[in-house]
């Protein structure tokens, strides 16, 4: 039987399986991991249950601090469940939860104390409506927040202190074998090599049982392993995490024989996907009626997403419009004081999944009441178009003319953030000059977007600018976030207001 840890390598190769050999070494130095370490998500569930503890830990610190005794009355205790609930949520949407995110301690120290703040501003928001403010504390619930941060932050500090040691003795990486020696293994083999260091993945090996019938080398220096027995074996010592079978789905009577032989062993054992799954590498699998489909997209903003989203426009839309509201009664009346004609300008555009909507604006042109809703003939605003009013031409550089468009978030067919809704004619036209420019319709157009404060704006009158907005409107529709959204909005009114493009 072929010694699996050190396999023929040619001169040249500084191969995985070298490195496989290594981490043996070092694993057996340093014993065995504990449970938590090696897997990703008992270490994320037990960081959860211990923020909910320290919460609650925080919370009695706090009362014993203030009134010198630890037991605190029972609308006490009924803040803290709500407090550990609001958390429970916030801190999964802010990515405080992700492994990924684990050893970024600048990140996890910012995104904590903008999670933290808004579960303490909901707190608030709860004693307000209930009436219930005055029945705290003030000095417990600032000493509370403030010794929540600071447990929070030391649980992270020392996460990410433990987390280097467990990643310098391995213990964090997912160490898979692959099985098959051909083109189909070659491609995944240079997938992982590209993108598994920052997974945490290692390949450790190359297993094949047709040994004469493969190259020696047959992945650009790394060499084959052994056969099944000894990737059975390694298994068995507890030095592989996965095994990722790389061979065509059409071989099944092989790939059933290597399922089977394999299903003695305590590993992960999963099928490499065919050629088109490399192309499609956003996908997921899940399970229909009992069998594995792989989802090549997902329908955005569903879930928890959408009803963060939805509160997100109804709460922070329905405060912007409070706000704004004295200053749009201002612009009202400037604009009936600057040009006969209407306030509003309403015009069709399309909506979510490609629906009509009607959206508003102040109106910024000289009223032509020929040109009504829905004609085809619309011509974008131009530099120094004379159509442009002269105080429109101040609301089209400050964006103000687009602030009527909160009725539209308050009613529901538009977002605060979200692709830019075009009218129905330049809709159609972008449509048939942009290849996917309908994708953009998967969500609610939004009065402000990542393509406007990335400064895309102003005429869209080539291909290449076209496309470069669909670029940041779908990647926007691909990582969509709470936090993404906050981030637009802060961006908007500070360098997306006023923009050279904007006519």
């Amino acid at each position: 039987m072929t010694a699996p840890w050190t396999p023929p390598l040619s001169d040249t190769a500084d191969s995985a399986a070298a490195l496989g050999a290594g981490r043996h070494t070092r694993r057996r130095r340093w014993g065995a991991a504990p449970f938590y370490a090696r897997s990703k998500s008992v270490l994320m569930g037990m960081m959860r249950c211990t923020d909910l503890a320290l919460i609650a830990l925080m919370a009695l610190l706090a009362y014993w601090l203030r009134h010198g005794v630890l037991q605190f009355p029972p609308h006490y205790g009924i803040a803290v469940i709500i407090a550990m609930m609001l958390a429970w949520q916030v801190f999964q949407a802010a990515g405080l939860y992700e492994t990924r995110n684990l050893g970024r301690l600048i990140w996890q120290l910012s995104r904590l104390t903008t999670a933290l703040t808004l579960v303490a501003m909901g707190l608030l928001a709860i004693a307000f409506f209930t009436k219930t403010a005055e029945e705290y504390s003030r000095a417990w619930v600032a000493t509370w927040i403030v010794g929540v941060w600071l447990a929070l932050a030391a649980t992270r500090i020392a996460a990410k202190l433990r987390l280097r040691a467990w990643q310098r003795s391995g213990w964090l990486t997912r160490r898979v074998a692959i099985v098959g020696a051909d083109n189909h293994s070659r491609r995944l083999f240079q997938h992982l090599h590209r993108d598994g260091g920052d997974a945490g993945i290692a390949v450790i090996g190359v297993f094949d049982d047709r040994k004469t019938r493969v190259s020696p080398y047959p992945l650009g220096g790394f060499a084959v392993t052994g056969g099944l027995d000894d990737l059975i074996d390694i298994c068995r010592n507890d030095e592989i995490d996965d095994v990722l079978i790389a061979l065509p789905w059409r071989a099944d009577n092989r790939l059933m024989e290597i399922a089977k032989r394999l299903r003695q062993v305590p590993v992960d054992v999963r099928l490499a996907p065919e050629p088109i799954g490399f192309r499609l590498n956003h996908g997921t699998l899940q399970d229909l009626a009992g069998l594995p489909m792989l989802t090549v997209f997902k329908r955005p903003l569903a879930g928890w997403h959408q009803v963060i989203k939805l509160m997100e426009d109804k709460l922070l839309g329905g405060l912007i419009l409070l706000l704004v509201s004295p200053l749009m009664l201002l612009l009202a009346l400037a604009i009936k004081l600057d040009s006969p004609g209407p306030v509003f300008f309403r015009q069709e555009r399309y909506g979510f999944n490609n629906n009509l909507i009607t959206v508003w604006k102040f109106r910024t042109m000289r009223h032509r009441p020929a040109a009504a809703d829905g004609d085809s003939e619309v011509v974008q605003a131009t530099r120094n178009d004379p159509r442009v009013t002269r105080l429109g031409a101040l609301l089209r550089r400050t964006s103000l003319d687009e602030l009527p468009q909160f009725f539209n978030v308050l009613g529901g067919s538009m977002s605060i953030v979200g692709p830019r809704p075009h009218a129905v004619a330049h809709n159609v036209q972008f449509a048939g000059i942009v290849n996917q420019y309908y994708a953009r319709h998967r969500v609610k157009p939004g009065i402000t977007g990542w393509a406007q404060v990335n400064g895309l704006r102003g005429e869209t009158d080539t291909p290449e600018k076209l496309e470069l907005r669909l670029e940041h409107d779908l990647y926007y529709i691909d990582n969509w976030s709470l936090w993404l959204d906050l981030k637009i909005i802060v961006m908007t009114v500070f360098v997306g207001l006023v923009h050279k493009h904007a006519y």
